[in-house]
Order: C-alpha cells, then structure tokens, then sequence
C-alpha cells in the first residue's frame, strides 16, 4: 500500500463507542494507517439512504427473496456437480493411468523375463562348481586364482531414452520383477557414486539394503557372511545401476574391482542401464574394470514404439472414452517431439488435458459411463443426472447445433451416447490396419493419428487411391500419412503383402463388413505368391524368367490395386473423424490454448495482468469502485507499472517520480473548500476530506526500491 504520514481521522459513531472516548484515542497506538473507509450509505448523499437499506434488510421483498433462493440453490448444485466432475476425473484418470502400467510393463515383460533366465543359468552354473563354506567365503582373499574367477557377470541394458525420468520407472519395475522371482536386489543410483562419498559409500548403500539398514562399515566380507546364513545363499545377488553414463568412472571402477574379487563367493549379478550405446561404459571405466566385466547386452524397446503401445491402448482401444481432438493431438505430439522426447512428459500432458476437460465441460461427468465394460451402461442412467440447464447446454453444444438436432429429440439423447461409445471401434480397426501398411515405411502411430483425426480431411475428394499408387510424385501437405501408405503399396514385395493380410485379418475378426473385404484379397495373394514360385524355379530358360518376371509384375500390379481399393473402402465408410460426430464436446477435449498454457505458461504476461487488475487479487473494494483510476490507496508496484504503461520504451525517471508523486499527494484542497462552502451534509465533508500529504523521503523511497528492482 501507498505510505502515507498521517492517520486518517476516525469515522463518527455513537456515544458508546469506545473509540470516542478521549482516554481511548490517546492510548490506541494502531499498526497500520488507514487510508480511506468505504462508504456505507447511498452515494447520492440522501440521509435516507441509510433507512432504506435497514428496510431491504429486514424485510426484503418477495422477488429478491425468490431470487436469493434461486441463487443458492443454483450454487449449490454448481459446488455438487464440481465435487462430482472430481471424482468422475479421478476414475477416469485411474483407469488411463493403470492401462499406461500395464502396456508399459507388457512392452519390457520379455526383456525382463530374458535378463531373469540369463542370471538363473549363469547362477547354476556357478553352484554347480560347489558351494563355499561359510569360512572359505569370509576370507579376505579369493579362493581362486583363475582369471576367469574373477569375470563379474554384467547385463548390459539398453534404454535408449533421451532422459533418465523415463529409465527410473523402467528399473523400479525391472527391480520388482526379479524380486518376485526370489533374487536378491538392490538398486543404486549416479548419486551414489559420487567422489565426495568415494566406493565406500556405494558399499554402505549395498550393505543397508541387503543386510540392515542401520549399517554403517563399508566391509565386504558383511555381505559374505551374510549370504551364506539363513538360506540366502539359495538365490543369486543383482546390482542394478540405472544410470551408468553419469556416475562418476573412478568410483564405479573400483566397486566393479571389489566386487569381481568376490565373484565366486558371492555370486554377484550385475546390471548396467546405458541411454546411448551397449559400449558406453568404455568412456568411464577403467581398463583394469573392463577386463573384469563378461557383458551380456539386452535391449528395451524404443521410446517410439513405447509411445506407439500406449497410443493404442488409451485412445484406440477400449479404455475411458477420453480422447482429444486433432489440435490437440498435433500440440501433444509437438510438445513430446520438441521438449524432452520422454514418456512421462507426454503422459504428464494427457493427464493435464483431461483434467481440463473436466473443469470446462460439465457433461464430461458422463464420462464415468463410459469406463464401465460393455455398451448398454448408458440405456437409462446415462442422462439422469442432468438438471435444466446441462441439458440447455448439451443441445446449444456446436457439434449439435450443427447438426440441427433439438430438444424435441430429447428422448434420442441415449441413443446418440451409445452411437458414440460404439464409433471408435470400426474407427479404430481402420486407423491400425493403417498402421500395419505404415511399418514398411517406418511411419509412427502417432503420425497416423494425428492426421486421422483432422474433421477437415475428405480423402476422396483430394486424391484417388488407385492413381496415388502408380503417382511418383512426393507431394506433401493435407493427407500426407494416408499418401505415403498408399505410395508404399507398390514397393512391397509378396512376403510384405503375405504378412500385412495376415495381420488385417486379425485386426478386423470381430468386425465383418471389413474382414470380408479382407478375405476378398486372398485369392489374388495366391496368384502373386504362385507367380513368384514361378520365377524362382532354378534351371528355368531366360525366355520363361522373362515371361515370369512380367506375369509377376502384373499380379503384383493387380494385388495392390486390389489393397488399394480395400483403403478406400475403409477410408470412406468408417474413417469418421470424432469432431464429426453430434455431442462429441462430452468426451472430446479440444481447448488447446488451455492446454498451452497449463503446461507452457506466460509468466511474464501473468505478472503484467496482476499488476494492472491488483485490485483484483488484493479484493480491495474501494479501488476497484473507481475503474482504472489510480488512487493512493493501490499498491506502489501497480501504481509505478501502470504509469510506465502511459509512456513509450524509454521513460523519464523525473517524469516518472512527478507522476508517482501526483498520485501519492492527495489534491485536497479544492474538496476542503468546496465542503466547507457546503452544507448539505457533514457525511458529504467526511467523504471529501483525505489524509494530508505524505513527507517527500516517504515517497522517494518506495520509488527507489520499486524501481531498482524492476
């Protein structure tokens, strides 16, 4: 707030009050100054304005009244339906969230499974050589002196992610996963192995987790004698280092040495996560511990054919009905490509689209409906929870309106959510048998989907399947995904065709009217594979592999005229765009500026906006009654910002501190007048007459502070 020098004079009131009371005025020391009082009356001055507003007080009128019961109760259905959007976006989220889990945990389930059999061969092997008295094990040198007792058995994975936010999840679940197979894991980080702490704290964190976490001795022999009591020697011990590329060389190298020395008394199983190459530690290891690692290299999938995975499962297969449009879909798929590239982000992305979907659409409540399994769970419940106005706003919603439907439908209204719980199921086999032609151009899911998606696509309008094939032409723009399919046809060879076929098959066994067109190709697959037999048949004349080589060029020709017509047919009957669709705003979110925002911000523009609507967030009633008049009584920094905004870039700082300093001094003078000459009222005079001037020193310096740190 504005300084200011004096203590505004008390406001009159009656003689019992206490602050009338000499005494009482003498000893009120008050912290804070009190700059102005809102006024409590009419503002036209009437000494009736007081008795009138006792009067709508205590008995107001029948209409304000009603009006007043409208409202709350209005308000209270509003805080209901906010609670139960909530909890609608909770269930939802949950059921995205586990399907994410359970893809996730299914993409890395055969590595996983592979790293496990690897260390219970190489674990029975090592057994098989005898076990180790529990003396022979604690010795503080090796039993062995071979070379080969000395290879430390290390699992080199693979991520191949650009962050290490992603590899976190992929190890905790790699670390559970061996767990439950009975091993004995412990897992440390790059913070672990750091210079500062030395080996000596990487041993304390193995011996913590393994054996007691109130450890505090670096000795390995703890960890041998630990692992021959109590049955523990039954079971392999692993390491996992999630993040070999950033933990410090020389500490790493002298773990992998100290732990290689005791590689036959405790068999030690070591696993290594490495983003870039199998042959990244060769950067950071010493040549001594290099020679001490017998590697066995694995590799994750690819954060690609992850996102590709968890695409399929959220928005093409059956899951919560939640989906976006095609904006949205483009700014997602910019922000994964363009950010970090990680999974996380983009997952962190789809949560922030759904809840703000929830908190702008209020019929995204039925959502719920749609996680239930089946598509009779919308029959009768579906709609009654909607009160008179969600159902005013459901039937003024843009997809509705533009497909002139009314309330006269109103009892329709089930019937248009079962058609939209039912449409992403043909859509979906079309956008995947896509998706299967796409793989031998190496085209991603998420490319696929993004240009399905657009409302604005008329495939058949702007091209013509079967001229698209035999076109060598690459022109790129509108329908560049579905060209590139289409192109590519011509380049497969029988085998390609052979598995895509099998593969569309699958795709659309529970759905007929595709997989009968589907069916429809096998006889000219036959020809095309007979063709081929044909021309490689040894021995044959060059007149017959001439002869040969045409036929197989003609039915290869035929073949993928035929695929191409199969795509227009699935293009143009089952290719319906969600954002086509009626009362599509229940479970589309399409606010991609709300989205931006969330996860982009605008600092910088936020601040500014605070600063010119202070008044706002200080909820300071006496300046937001003036409009955007500066008053004393705002604060400094949005009197200063405001008039900055009245100049140009560059601004006079004399100019500058004469228009704080017009604002601060009250003009009091002509007010003192005029309520002096004037007697109407003596609240008239209370309302005119302001504090006095603020000290000069009490203005410079707010000024200096705000200004050095502008």
């Amino acid at each position: 707030m504005a300084p200011s020098g004096t203590v505004a004079d008390p406001p009159q009131c009656s003689t019992t009050d206490s602050f009338n009371s000499s005494d009482t005025a003498e000893n009120d020391i008050r912290p804070f100054f009190v700059l102005h009082k809102a006024s409590s009356g009419n503002h036209n001055g009437k000494l009736t304005g007081i008795v009138k507003s006792k009067r709508r007080i205590e008995s107001p009128s029948p209409k304000i009244a009603k009006r007043s019961e409208v409202e709350s109760v209005e308000e209270e259905d509003g805080q209901f339906f906010s609670t139960l959007r909530f909890k609608v976006f909770e269930t939802v989220w949950s059921k995205i969230e586990k399907t994410i889990e359970d893809v996730l945990r299914n993409s890395n389930s055969k590595v996983f499974s592979g790293i496990h059999d690897w260390i219970r061969e190489s674990f029975e092997s090592i057994i098989s050589s005898g076990a180790l008295k529990l003396s022979e094990a604690v010795r503080s040198y090796p039993v062995l002196t071979q070379a080969s007792s000395k290879q430390l058995l290390t699992a080199m994975v693979l991520t191949r992610n650009l962050e290490m936010v992603d590899d976190l999840l992929t190890f905790e679940e790699l670390e559970l996963h061996l767990k439950s197979q009975g091993c004995h894991v412990a897992k440390l980080s790059s913070m672990d192995f750091s210079a500062k702490s030395g080996v000596g704290g990487c041993l304390r964190g193995l011996l913590r987790q393994f054996v007691m976490p109130t450890v505090d001795v670096a000795d390995v022999t703890i960890l041998a004698s630990w692992y021959r009591e109590n049955k523990n020697h039954e079971n392999p011990v692993v390491i996992i280092v999630d993040d070999t590329e950033r933990c410090c060389g020389p500490v790493l190298s002298d773990l992998i040495l100290i732990l290689s020395e005791w590689a036959i008394k405790v068999p030690i199983f070591l696993i290594m996560g490495v983003s870039t190459a199998h042959d990244a530690p060769r950067k950071i290891l010493s040549v001594n511990a290099l020679q001490r690692l017998c590697a066995t290299r694995f590799t994750l999938s690819s954060p690609a054919e992850r996102m590709d995975a968890v695409l399929k499962a959220v928005f093409l297969k059956p899951c919560s009905g939640f989906t976006v449009s095609h904006k949205v879909a483009l700014f997602m798929r910019s922000y994964f490509l363009c950010q970090d590239g990680t999974l996380t982000s983009f997952v962190r992305t789809l949560k922030i689209a759904c809840l703000q979907h929830f908190s702008l659409e209020p019929l995204s409540i039925m959502l719920e409906h749609f996680c239930h399994d089946g598509v009779n769970q919308l029959s009768g419940e579906g709609t009654e929870l909607l009160t008179e106005a969600t159902m005013k706003h459901a039937f003024d919603l843009p997809s509705v309106t533009r497909n002139k439907i009314t309330r006269s439908t109103f009892e329709m209204l089930p019937h248009f959510l079962l058609d939209l719980q039912r449409m992403p199921n043909p859509w979906s086999i079309v956008v995947l048998c896509l998706y299967e032609a796409g793989k031998f151009d190496k085209l991603r899911l998420l490319d696929i989907f993004c240009e399905i998606l657009d409302p604005e696509a008329r495939y058949l309008k702007y091209f013509s399947p079967s001229e698209i094939v035999n076109s060598q032409s690459h022109n790129s723009g509108r329908n560049n995904v579905i060209r590139r399919v289409l192109r590519k046809l011509r380049d497969l060879s029988p085998s390609q065709l052979s598995s895509m076929l099998k593969s569309w098959e699958n795709l659309t066994a529970e759905f007929t009217e595709i997989n009968d067109k589907v069916i429809e190709l096998h006889p000219f697959m036959r020809a095309v594979e007979a063709a081929g037999q044909r021309q490689g048949l040894p021995n044959s004349p060059k007149k017959h592999a001439s002869r040969s080589n045409s036929k197989l060029e003609k039915e290869l020709k035929a073949m993928t005229d035929k695929v191409a017509t199969v795509i227009e047919f699935m293009l143009r009957e089952y290719m319906k765009p969600v954002e086509s669709v009626p009362f599509h705003e229940i479970l589309c979110f399409k606010n991609v500026d709300k989205l931006q925002s969330a996860l982009l911000g605008d600092p910088r523009g936020r601040i500014q906006l605070d600063l010119l609507e202070s008044h706002d967030i200080l909820h300071c009633v006496c300046c937001s009654q003036r409009g955007t008049t500066l008053l004393p009584s705002m604060h400094d920094t949005s009197i200063l910002y405001k008039l900055a905004q009245e100049h140009a870039d560059v601004i006079n700082l004399h100019d500058w501190y004469q228009s704080f300093k017009t604002i601060l001094i009250p003009r009091s003078s002509k007010a003192k007048q005029k309520s002096k000459s004037s007697s109407k009222s003596k609240k008239r005079k209370e309302i005119c007459e302001e504090p006095e001037a603020p000290a000069e020193a009490l203005i410079q310096y707010p000024f200096l502070v705000k200004i050095s740190n502008r």
